[in-house]
């Protein structure tokens, strides 16, 4: 997966600058709420119990309800359905991950990033004589395209699956598929005097620096791309120093020719970084850091380094210069797709209440950054998204579940209302847009899928081997690092990609397949009937509860090709490995989440709707996410298709048939 931005040719590449026409008409304006994973049941118990009042209000007034998510229930695809109207099979976005055929090689499914073409070499160094670029792989039309052209207004902030920008709407910032810096989803620094810290141990997300201390002052780096100007392969790093207070739990950070004071168990501000390129050019980046300890052993957290919205290296607006609009309005903020970190307490480099006191931080920019918005909205359409309570919700969703494998009875009944009120937090900005809105404006509360808890894992590779569909090279391995590099493709005729998606090893069109076109069809058929037979020997109920077979379950064609042959969809509480997401091929097929990612909604989408709010009935119904961007339409009086599709018939197969 390419990391590496070939960033002084992606700034010459940001995303043209489209304002609306000059003349807006006067007509409707439409304001939809995007809260990512915001649970329909979990939503309902709390209006029933009075603690959403702002959402009750919404519901007397309008309609509430539950909206169908995707197949599968993934963000990035479930945001496409809703951008769109296409299901996968039309926008080309089946899961988080995706497989290049000819390499088995897993990559983004939204973005890809382009090194330069042509450079000039001048001995150690190297300058691109053409640009490289960041392409969005999303395909259709959005709707607010449609708006646009009929002289409406459209602000789409924070839309997932949208990086680079589209450059349709008036205004545009990235959301969730935004890069940091390294062009990674996100990768934390974490600096430690402690010899050997987490040694052994599989840290993700982030890496672990070992430092000195000398006389009270520590020397460390951050690292950042590799240097685009250099021939040979170097990281980009940016130097800081701590001293340390001699007596108080204190220090002093140097950062360029940024200087700040923290205490423990603080986070800093936004901190500028530059990372010097060649003698004329520097790459401009931001950081937070948190100081956990001074003594007795030095700990710092760095955050990923996002781009910076004052000068960004790579296109996050439309206009380009709208990210630092923004930021000149409320304070710089994470330009990161999802900046919760949530990787820190998977690899216990951080607590769980230093995870939600970042994961505060983050969602108090989104809350001060919508009120600018609201504020400076007067026509159109305006979209704001946030899926801070999404990401919480990944973490601590067993603190909702006693019976979860990974509970703990002594320190999770102090959570337990952790989620509900994150919930409420959600109902007092729906109350702030009330306030702020006159009464022809429409608003549009909805999400794009539920939650669930998550309490077993399926390893969908170590099930193909076990039925007999998957050969590995050898049985005794240990570990299996995943990337396939286990897999006897020789004898293999299915694999998994993804956490739902599973391929035939197809002959012409797989790096290695063996399985001829006319053998696929019969192949695809017993494998779907052995996963809905699949009985969890824990829960005695089926552990896959959905089989869907992608030529006929999506109705939209264009992008088919690119998806599963088959998409699972788990029983709830039941979720994909995220081992064999990545390739591996484990020793057991069902085991328990004892991880703290303890929540989910990467399931059978029937039992994980997403909720629909609106302040009025709409004029076109909308049961479905991929429906609502046409009811929004209808609010405008456009009634048009969004994108041409071409269809086929609909079956899901299901354990009850």
């Amino acid at each position: 997966m390419k990391k590496c931005l070939l960033l002084l040719s992606i700034a010459a590449t940001t995303a043209g600058c489209q304002s609306g026409p000059d003349s807006k008409p006067a007509g409707p304006k439409v304001i939809v709420l995007g809260f990512d994973g915001l649970d329909y049941g979990l939503t309902k118990k709390l209006m029933d119990e009075g603690r959403m009042p702002n959402f009750s209000k919404l519901a007397k007034s309008g309609s509430f309800g539950p909206l169908e998510t995707s197949v599968p229930p993934q963000s990035p695809v479930a945001w496409s359905d809703f951008m769109t109207g296409l299901d996968s099979g039309g926008h080309g976005i089946f899961d988080f991950l995706h497989r290049d055929a000819d390499t088995m090689i897993p990559f983004s499914s939204t973005s890809r990033a382009s090194d330069a073409g042509s450079t000039l070499t001048i001995g150690k160094y190297q300058f691109p004589l053409s640009g490289g670029t960041i392409e969005l792989l999303r395909k259709g039309r959005a709707f607010w395209e449609v708006l646009e052209n009929h002289g409406f207004q459209t602000t789409i902030l924070r839309m997932p699956a949208n990086f680079p920008p589209s450059g349709t709407a008036s205004y545009e910032l990235s959301g969730m598929g935004t890069t940091d810096i390294t062009g990674s989803p996100g990768e934390f620094s974490f600096y430690t005097s402690k010899l050997f810290a987490f040694a052994g141990e599989d840290i993700t997300g982030g890496d672990v620096y070992e430092v000195d201390i000398f006389d009270d002052v520590v020397e460390a780096k951050l690292y950042g791309p590799d240097n685009p100007f250099l021939v040979e392969r170097e990281k980009l790093t940016s130097e800081f120093t701590v001293y340390l207070d001699p007596v108080d739990p204190v220090v002093k950070i140097v950062a360029g020719d940024q200087e700040l004071m923290l205490e423990e168990g603080e986070f800093s501000d936004w901190v500028p970084v530059e990372f010097p390129m060649i003698p004329t050019q520097s790459l401009a980046g931001m950081t937070r850091f948190y100081l956990r300890s001074v003594r007795p052993d030095f700990e710092l957290y760095a955050s990923p380094v996002n781009f910076d919205p004052m000068a960004p290296a790579a296109p996050i607006s439309t206009p380009d210069d709208y990210a630092a609009e923004l930021a000149a309005a409320t304070g710089r903020f994470y330009t990161q797709g999802m900046p919760e970190d949530t990787k820190v307490v998977d690899g216990g480099v951080l607590t769980v209440d230093e995870f939600l006191a970042q994961a505060e931080i983050a969602g108090r920019e989104i809350r001060e950054q919508y009120a600018y918005v609201l504020g400076q909205f007067d026509e159109g359409l305006l979209f704001y998204y946030t899926g801070n309570v999404d990401q919480v919700s990944h973490v601590m969703w067993k603190t909702l579940d006693p019976d979860h494998p990974n509970y703990d009875p002594e320190t999770d009944p102090q959570y337990e209302d952790l989620i509900p009120s994150l919930y409420v937090g959600l109902d007092e900005m729906v109350g702030e847009t009330l306030e702020n809105m006159d009464e022809e404006t429409m608003l549009i509360v909805m999400s794009d899928h539920g939650f669930a808890s998550w309490r077993r894992s399926f390893h969908l590779n170590a099930w193909l081997k076990e039925k007999g569909y998957l050969t590995v090279k050898d049985p005794d391995m240990k570990t299996d690092p995943g990337l396939f590099v286990n897999v006897d493709w020789t004898q293999t005729q299915a694999y998994a990609l993804g956490i739902n998606g599973l391929y035939i090893n197809l002959r012409g069109r797989e790096q290695n397949g063996i399985v001829t076109e006319g053998e696929r069809q019969a192949l695809i058929d017993r494998i779907c009937e052995d996963l809905l037979a699949e009985i969890d020997p824990v829960t005695e109920t089926n552990a896959v509860t959905k089989a869907y077979k992608r030529d006929e379950y999506y109705q939209d064609r264009g992008e088919i090709e690119i998806g599963p042959d088959i998409i699972v969809g788990y029983a709830k509480g039941t979720r994909g490995a995220g081992a064999s997401a990545l390739g591996a091929v484990g020793k057991e097929v069902l085991t328990d989440n004892t991880e703290e990612w303890s929540g989910d909604h990467l399931m059978d989408h029937e039992t994980v709707p997403g909720i629909l709010l609106t302040s009025r009935v709409l004029k076109k119904s909308a049961p479905r996410l991929k429906d609502l961007a046409a009811a929004i339409l209808a609010e405008f009086g456009i009634d048009e298709p969004i994108n041409i599709k071409v269809k086929a018939k609909a079956k899901a197969k299901s354990i009850d048939e």
